[in-house]
């Protein structure tokens, strides 16, 4: 594939935040006095940050509203975002032969866009996106192929003529049905997802310095 329009998962796929994604679920209910299962921990991984608060409204009883549950999260995630997240080696110089390539790209994260923006700009290749879009945007998760509709009618692209780099197995699932062209990026977290993540996509990226 040429890869002329490309929709990028942000976390674990562009930039190394997912050990921190991982443990803020359970970081903010143990400050909390609650000690949540693995099963309720998994069941977070896929929601957005209103779809996250809420269930920990339902199932922690913690207080609302889901607004400042949100607040407080991205609060401790912003930190972490403007200071020490990195981007993943390889990753810029990617991007840049895709510009240079002419396509056009854009990040489709179920980060709120401040926080993506803030990140990729500190980073240093936010200006390689036409547009950074949340899932929070369009209101629902990477569960349903909302968020990379959306990105590839902004772009003015087919999903069969886009690219969807995805590092999550749900995520890149999502946009198999949804007829886009996927990209498989290995991340550590999602260990266990690998192997089907693999069988799945059309193409995998081991290693972004190699990808060239």
């Amino acid at each position: 594939m040429d890869k002329q329009f490309c929709i990028f998962d942000m976390d674990g796929t562009l930039v190394d935040s997912m050990p921190i994604w991982k443990s803020l679920g359970k970081d903010y209910l143990k400050a909390r006095g609650h000690s949540p299962t693995p099963d309720q921990l998994a069941a977070l991984g896929p929601m957005t940050m209103l779809e996250g608060a809420t269930f920990l409204m339902e199932t922690f009883g913690i207080e609302g509203p889901p607004e400042h549950i949100i607040e407080e999260m991205h609060a401790v995630m912003e930190a972490h975002y403007r200071t020490d997240i990195p981007l993943k080696a390889g990753v810029q110089d990617y991007l840049v032969q895709l510009k240079q390539q002419g396509a056009k790209l854009c990040v489709a994260t179920a980060t709120a866009e401040p926080l993506a923006r803030a990140c990729l700009e500190r980073l240093g290749v936010a200006h390689y996106f036409d547009f950074i879009l949340s899932c929070e945007a369009v209101g629902k998760g990477k569960t349903q192929p909302d968020v990379y509709l959306e990105a590839a009618r902004r772009m003015g692209s087919a999903p069969g003529d886009t690219a969807v780099f995805e590092d999550a197995l749900y995520a890149a699932q999502t946009a198999k049905e949804a007829g886009f062209y996927t990209v498989g990026v290995p991340e550590a977290s999602y260990e266990q997802d690998w192997p089907a993540l693999a069988a799945l996509a059309d193409e995998t990226i081991m290693d972004w310095r190699k990808a060239l």
